[in-house]
C-alpha cells in the first residue's frame, strides 16, 4: 500500500524546506533507513531518511524547489501501483488536512507572539518533529539548566521519539531562561520546550500567554517562570506565586501541598494524608511536616489487639516513548500473527569444546550467542521460508540474512541488526554484537542500526533461564528463544553420562512458516550447533 511522504519539520522553527538533492529517483527501491534526499531548512542542510520500504513511485518536489512543511514530498509503494488518485484527487484532500493540521500546530506560537511582546533577542523553542511519524516527544535528559549560557550548535537536550533517542541542538545563542518540559516528561509536537535569550530577561508573560493560548494546565509552569526570573535577575524582587502540588487521595479528594513540604515528606516516608495543613485552604507547608508526629498506639492495640502500622504505597513511572512503542508493536504481533512454538534440546558438548579451542587464538573471544547467530544465519540460507516476511498481498522470501539480536535495556528491549550475518566470521559477529549491546544500553544506537531484520534471536541463557518463548518481531516470520546450557545426566550410546544441553524455542508465524518447514530449519540448525566445525567449512 502506498505511503505518502510529506515535507518533514527538521527544526523547531522550520516552516518550509528546499530539496537540495534527491538521492533516489522514481523507480528506485527504497529500504527503511535509506537516505531519500538532502533537505535545506532555515538552519542547515540535513539528510532525510525513509521510514518505509518499497519503490519510489512519485517525487512531488524537484531539486531546488521549496515547499511548506507537511506538503506532499514523495510517494513510496509497490512497483506499478496506481497512485493517480493520491496525486490528483487525493492530494487536494491531503493538503487541506495538512493545512488544518499546520494551523493548529502553529497556532499557540502565533497567538503567543501576537498577544505579548517578545523582547529583542528572546527565542521560544518548541518540541521539534524529529521523525516523519513523531507525534510527541519525551525529554530524556537536559544537558543545560536554567541560567546556563547556550551557544549556537550546543546540545540542549536528548529527546526520545517513537524511533530513537536523539540529540537536539540549539540554533540560538543566549541564556537558558526557562524549561517547559522536565526530564522524563512527554509533550506534543510544538509544545513549549524552552526559552533562550539575554540573561535577566523576564519571560513570565511569554510563558503565561503561550500556555493560555495552547490550553496548557500544568501547575508547575508559573513556578518555573518565577524561578527563571530569580536566577537571571537576582536583584529584582519577585513575589513568589508557586502553585501548590496537588495530591489525589481516596478519602479527602484533594490535598494541597507545597513542593518543599512534599519533598520533605517523601524523604521522611510520611503519608501526606495523615498531616493536617496549616496554610491557606488547608495547604500543607514546611512547618506542618517538621511538626508532624506519627499516631501512637490505638485504643484497640491498648486492649491487646494487633493493629498493623504499615501503609499501602506505590510508585508511578510514566511510560517512556520506547515502552509505548514496544507495547504497541508486541500487541499487534501477538494478536495478528498466529504464533506456534517448536521446542528442541541440543547436545552442547562439542560446542563447548569448540568454543574453548577457538578462544585460544590470540585476541579472540567468541560467545555461545555468537555461535547461535552464525548457525542461524547459515541455516536460514537453506530455509528461505523461515527468513520470510508477511504482507497483506504477498510474501517476501529474503535472499539476504539480517539477524536482529535482542538487547535488554532499562526501558525495555532494543533489537540492533547484524547485517549479512551469514557472510561474517564468528569474531566479526562477536565484535558487532558487543558493540551494539554497549551502545544500546547507553541509547546511542541509530535508527538505521535497528531496522531491516529478517530473523530475530532472544537469548536469556546468561540470566540462568532454562527455556522460554518470545513474541515475533514483525514483519519477521520467526524468532528463536535461547536458554541456558544445563549440565545433567544424558543417555549416550546406551549409557547414562554427564552431558551439557541447551533448550531452544522457535516461535513461527503460521501464515508463512508451516510446522514441517520450522522443524526442518531446526534440524539444519542442530547440525551446525552440535557440530560447530561445519560452520567453518
Amino acid at each position: 500500500m502506498a505511503e505518502i511522504i510529506n515535507m518533514p519539520r527538521l527544526s523547531d522553527t522550520m516552516e518550509e524546506g528546499t530539496v537540495a538533492t534527491w538521492l533516489k529517483k522514481v523507480g528506485d527501491k527504497v529500504s527503511e533507513g535509506d537516505i531519500l534526499a538532502e533537505i535545506e531548512t532555515d538552519k542547515a542542510t540535513m539528510e532525510f531518511e525513509s521510514f518505509h520500504e518499497g519503490t519510489l513511485l512519485y517525487i512531488g518536489v524537484q531539486e531546488g524547489q521549496t515547499t511548506k512543511v507537511d506538503e506532499l514530498l514523495a510517494i513510496i509503494g509497490d512497483k506499478d501501483e496506481d497512485i493517480s488518485g493520491l496525486i490528483t484527487g487525493g492530494t487536494s484532500q491531503k493538503k487541506e488536512e495538512n493545512v488544518t493540521k499546520e494551523v493548529k500546530k502553529e497556532e499557540p506560537a502565533k497567538v503567543a507572539s501576537a498577544n505579548v511582546e517578545i523582547p529583542e533577542g528572546v527565542t521560544v523553542v518548541t518540541m521539534p518533529r524529529l521523525s516523519d511519524t513523531m507525534e510527541e516527544g519525551t525529554v530524556a535528559t537536559w544537558l543545560k539548566k536554567i541560567g546556563d549560557k547556550v551557544s549556537e550548535g550546543e546540545i540542549l537536550a536528548e529527546i526520545e521519539t517513537d524511533k530513537a533517542t536523539m540529540e537536539f541542538e540549539s540554533f540560538q545563542s543566549g541564556t537558558l531562561l526557562y524549561i517547559g518540559i522536565n526530564a522524563g516528561e512527554s509533550a506534543k509536537i510544538d509544545s513549549l520546550l524552552a526559552i533562550i535569550g539575554p540573561a535577566g530577561t523576564d519571560v513570565s508573560n511569554i510563558v503565561a500567554n503561550f500556555n493560555t493560548n495552547a490550553g496548557t494546565t500544568k501547575t508547575e509552569e508559573p513556578a518555573k517562570a518565577v524561578e527563571a526570573s530569580k536566577q537571571d535577575n537576582p536583584k529584582q524582587e519577585v513575589k513568589e506565586t508557586v502553585a501548590p502540588t496537588v495530591v489525589q487521595t481516596s478519602s479527602n479528594g484533594r490535598l494541597y501541598v507545597s513542593p518543599l513540604a512534599k519533598k520533605m515528606a517523601d524523604e521522611k516516608g510520611i503519608n501526606l494524608s495523615q498531616i493536617k495543613g496549616s496554610g491557606e485552604n488547608g495547604r500543607i507547608v514546611k512547618r506542618d511536616v517538621e511538626n508532624f508526629t506519627p499516631a501512637t498506639v490505638s485504643s484497640a492495640a491498648a486492649v491487646g489487639k494487633f493493629v498493623p502500622s504499615g501503609q499501602e504505597d506505590f510508585d508511578e513511572k510514566p511510560n517512556s516513548q520506547m515502552r509505548k512503542v514496544i507495547a504497541k508493536r508486541l500487541a499487534e504481533s501477538k494478536f495478528t500473527a498466529p504464533h506456534y512454538y517448536l521446542n528442541v534440546e541440543f547436545d552442547m558438548d562439542n560446542a563447548i569444546a569448540f568454543r574453548t579451542q577457538f578462544n585460544t587464538i590470540p585476541d579472540t573471544k567468541i560467545s555461545y550467542n555468537d555461535m547461535v547467530v552464525k548457525a542461524c544465519a547459515l541455516a536460514l540460507k537453506q530455509h528461505p521460508q523461515v527468513n520470510s516476511q508477511w504482507f497483506a498481498d504477498k510474501m517476501r522470501l529474503n535472499n539476504h540474512v539480517h539477524i536482529g539480536v535482542a538487547v535488554a535495556v532499562e526501558d525495555g528491549l532494543l533489537v540492533p541488526v547484524v547485517k549479512f550475518a551469514n557472510e561474517q566470521s564468528l569474531p566479526q559477529i562477536g565484535a558487532a554484537v558487543k558493540d551494539f549491546a554497549g551502545r544500546a544500553r547507553s541509547k546511542k544506537l541509530t535508527p538505521q542500526e535497528m531496522e531491516g531484520s529478517t530473523f530475530t534471536i532472544s537469548n536469556l541463557g546468561m540470566f540462568g533461564i532454562e527455556s522460554f518463548t518470545s513474541i515475533i518481531n514483525q514483519p519477521n516470520s520467526a524468532i528463536l528463544s535461547v536458554g541456558n546450557i544445563i549440565q545433567k545426566p544424558v543417555v549416550k550410546n546406551g549409557q547414562i553420562v554427564v552431558g551439557n544441553t541447551m533448550k531452544l524455542s522457535l516461535a513461527c508465524d503460521h501464515r508463512t512458516v508451516d510446522g514441517a518447514t520450522g522443524a526442518q530449519f531446526l534440524q539444519t540448525l542442530k547440525g551446525y550447533i552440535e557440530n560447530p566445525v561445519t560452520m567453518l567449512v
